[in-house]
């Protein structure tokens, strides 16, 4: 067991549950500059449709593709045009450079800064724990613990992320995106801090049945994430069930390795949320033999929401 960093009083906080949007970083152009005006409309709308908060700079927002001045733009967007509570993603696994990330962020966000999410950066609980510690102890933050080794490479088990968690009082939230997820986020809960989960929704109907205290992902549907977290919390699995249902093949078609992100770029273009799809290297573009396709699950998705919004008449 790591030592112990945890405050004298032994409080711990918690991040709220629900879904927790991750927010794309649209750009625009042949030199693929950040759309601030798609970017300002795209946190606006998850605000409209009923967030929990906003995850910006994340995996999914190309943070590691962005210039430090850019990451400062793209949270002064989500700052000016929402008041939802920001958890902000943390690309460095060293421990000098995360805190130096974290302390911008803080400059930006002030008290709108629930969490920085930060990835273990080991396989080790005592390595993790000792690099929250000192991020903890520099700047003050509450971190949510992202586990995705796709992203990281680090993985590490779900024992010694528990670990982690009881050792450090500054973790108030874990993201368990290490498949499969609904068996760590089951041992994970006993931590007693909320579990999330992410990989764009894949697995949220056995996360949710694991623990999972909602999302905290990205979707061109978002909406179909918010309905079924509410639809669990009022009605159980099977009232959850049917408010998924209708996109998961969405989903699943979203969740493509490799191009992925792509996918979801275009998917929100589709949908009118951005103006350009562009993504920056090292990520792929968007496969064109992959558009019909993309079209078809639009259409269902689209219909499902339409259906969904469309107040029923008593008779």
């Amino acid at each position: 067991m790591p030592q112990s960093f945890a405050p004298k009083n032994g409080l711990r906080e918690t991040l709220p549950a629900g879904v927790w949007g991750v927010v794309a970083t649209p750009f625009q152009g042949s030199t693929l500059d950040v759309d601030l005006d798609s970017l300002a409309g795209l946190v606006e709308h998850y605000e409209t449709i009923g967030a929990t908060g906003l995850t910006v700079l994340g995996v999914f927002g190309e943070a590691a593709a962005l210039t430090p001045a850019e990451r400062r733009q793209v949270l002064e967007i989500a700052v000016e045009c929402s008041d939802l509570p920001l958890v902000v993603g943390v690309t460095a696994l060293a421990t000098r450079p995360a805190i130096e990330e974290v302390r911008a962020a803080q400059e930006v966000a002030g008290v709108r800064l629930a969490a920085v999410m930060v990835q273990a950066n080991s396989p080790s609980a005592e390595v993790v724990a000792a690099h929250l510690d000192a991020i903890h102890r520099a700047t003050g933050a509450n971190i949510v613990l992202q586990d995705y080794p796709l992203a990281s490479g680090v993985a590490i088990a779900a024992t010694s992320l528990a670990a982690v968690v009881s050792a450090c009082n500054c973790v108030i939230a874990i993201k368990a995106e290490a498949p499969p997820t609904s068996v760590a986020i089951a041992e994970l809960t006993a931590t007693g801090v909320p579990v999330f989960g992410g990989l764009g929704g894949q697995g949220l109907l056995d996360e949710l049945l694991a623990g999972a205290a909602g999302a905290m992902t990205g979707f061109s549907y978002p909406e179909a994430l918010i309905a079924c977290v509410r639809a669990w919390r009022e009605g159980g699995y099977e009232a959850a069930q049917q408010e998924l249902l209708p996109y998961l093949p969405l989903i699943n078609f979203e969740q493509q390795p490799k191009v992925a992100l792509a996918i979801r770029k275009e998917c929100l273009r589709e949908r009118g949320l951005i103006k350009d799809a562009g993504v920056r290297a090292p990520a792929a573009g968007f496969p064109e033999n992959l558009r019909a396709a993309m079209q078809t699950h639009l259409a269902e998705a689209a219909a499902a929401l339409e259906t969904a919004q469309t107040p029923q008449r008593s008779f």
